[in-house]
């Protein structure tokens, strides 16, 4: 086991659209009981899901993107992904750029529809000309990568900073990506860790990630193993899978906190259940180091952690 972080997974972690969190709403959205109340911008009280139904049913906006997130998410019976389509359209063709950013999404990930770059360009532009900062974002992340449209770094950069400057975090890790791999601009560590800071202490998940990796490489920073160990913990609790892998491998190794292989387990474990497999060549050698009753207990620990990030993800895809 070496005592580097190459192996565990790219330190490039670029913001990727393939996130069903993606999907934005004007307001914290769960499954909606008569004592919780929504109010949009144009002051219609949702008191319950009838409520939703019927004006989403009669033309309102507001209450079709909730549809649609409902039905993206799965939050009431008989919903679809396919009918999620439906109702961001409906509202995204009056103009409601929350929708229209929500209906790019499915467009770009082939969700209840043929995956179309074109079509989900066209509708990251109606809603970024109206200044919608999610918008933007994914704009930037198009020409960031080339998604299609022609790579271009200055377009992204453009696109980063003007969602940047309305506080949407994910455009700011955006721009410390950029400054930290010298994309469109002159490589600048201390500038890259500057953005990274300033969405990790907005409670954005890649932001704290990135900021633990700058600590745990004493680069823009001075290396301090202890803090990388804080906020990988920040962004782990979060959800964060490569934060998950990373603050398991300090565990395993001692580094800015005691050596515990049972938590390592866990926090490995977890991110595997939620998907990312970077660090399954770590799970063989810490089971030859652990009893039988410790890997029971890890995995009773990494189940609960999957749980309660499915939860914590649900409702941070909703805070607009």
């Amino acid at each position: 086991m070496g005592a580097t972080m190459k192996t565990v997974g790219i330190y490039f972690e670029r913001r990727r659209l393939l996130l069903l969190a993606a999907l934005i709403g004007p307001g914290l959205f769960g499954s909606v009981t008569p004592a919780q109340q929504l109010v949009n911008p144009g002051a219609v009280v949702l008191r319950d899901q009838q409520s939703i139904s019927e004006l989403a049913r009669s033309g309102h906006a507001f209450a079709q993107n909730q549809m649609g997130i409902q039905s993206a998410l799965v939050l009431a019976p008989g919903r679809t992904i396919g009918d999620a389509r439906k109702w961001f359209e409906k509202a995204a063709r009056q103009g409601y750029a929350p929708a229209q950013v929500n209906l790019a999404v499915l467009y770009l990930n082939g969700w209840g529809t043929t995956q179309n770059y074109g079509t989900a360009l066209y509708w990251l532009k109606a809603a970024a000309e109206k200044g919608n900062a999610r918008a933007l974002t994914n704009l930037g992340v198009l020409y960031l990568n080339g998604w299609g449209v022609r790579r271009d770094y200055e377009e992204a950069l453009r696109n980063f900073r003007s969602a940047a400057q309305q506080g949407e975090t994910g455009a700011m890790v955006d721009l410390g990506y950029m400054a930290d791999a010298g994309l469109g601009i002159a490589r600048d560590q201390a500038a890259a860790e500057g953005r990274y800071r300033q969405a990790a202490e907005r409670g954005d998940p890649l932001g704290q990630n990135k900021r633990a990796d700058m600590y745990l490489r004493g680069e823009g920073v001075p290396q301090s193993d202890a803090l990388a160990f804080e906020w990988f913990q920040k962004a782990a609790a979060r959800g964060q899978t490569g934060a998950r892998i990373k603050l398991a491998f300090l565990y395993m190794t001692g580094r800015g906190a005691r050596k515990d292989l049972e938590s390592a387990y866990a926090w490995i474990l977890a991110a595997s259940l939620a998907g990312d497999q970077r660090g399954q060549e770590y799970l063989a050698q810490l089971e030859k180091q652990l009893t039988s009753e410790q890997i029971s207990l890890a995995e009773q620990r990494a189940a609960t952690l999957r749980e309660d990030t499915a939860r914590t993800a649900t409702e941070l895809a909703f805070v607009h």
